[in-house]
């Protein structure tokens, strides 16, 4: 009895830890947080775990780099498509572009894990109307 319940009590650990996985890497930048919609006229929310294209697509971000602006997140299991695989949300800072404060990419978001996912296609900043593979950056702007 105490063997089986060792056991359960293992996988029920494994598989919390699985889903809750801890944000690394840099922290948010302030600018990022908060609700938004592009120029295609999607709303999206972001926080410091999630990056949600409402209203039902839900990125967990698991890795934060300022430096490199990029993100990889796990893709919600109750998404539309590509449930439980990994993306990489490239952005970039918009200059004199008002009310558009910035850009993403979906690099990659069909990655079999994290590290495929972070390591995969970047994107070309130097080319924001195509540097999304043939495609333009989403232009983000604030919305309250």
């Amino acid at each position: 009895m105490q063997k089986l319940a060792f056991i359960l009590l293992f996988f029920s650990f494994i598989a919390s830890d699985h889903t809750k996985q801890k944000l690394v890497g840099d922290k948010i930048p302030a600018m990022f947080k908060g609700n938004f919609v592009d120029d295609y006229g999607i709303r999206y929310t972001v926080n410091d775990s999630l990056f949600m294209q409402l209203p039902r697509t839900k990125y967990h971000i698991i890795k934060w780099n300022v430096k490199d602006q990029y993100i990889v997140a796990r893709n919600d299991d109750q998404n539309p498509g590509e449930g439980g695989l990994y993306t990489r949300i490239d952005y970039m800072q918009f200059s004199n572009m008002d009310p558009w404060m910035w850009g993403f990419c979906l690099s990659v978001y069909n990655a079999k894990t994290d590290r495929i996912a972070e390591v995969t296609a970047k994107a070309d900043r130097q080319n924001p109307m195509k540097g999304c593979n043939g495609f333009p950056f989403s232009r983000m702007k604030r919305k309250e």
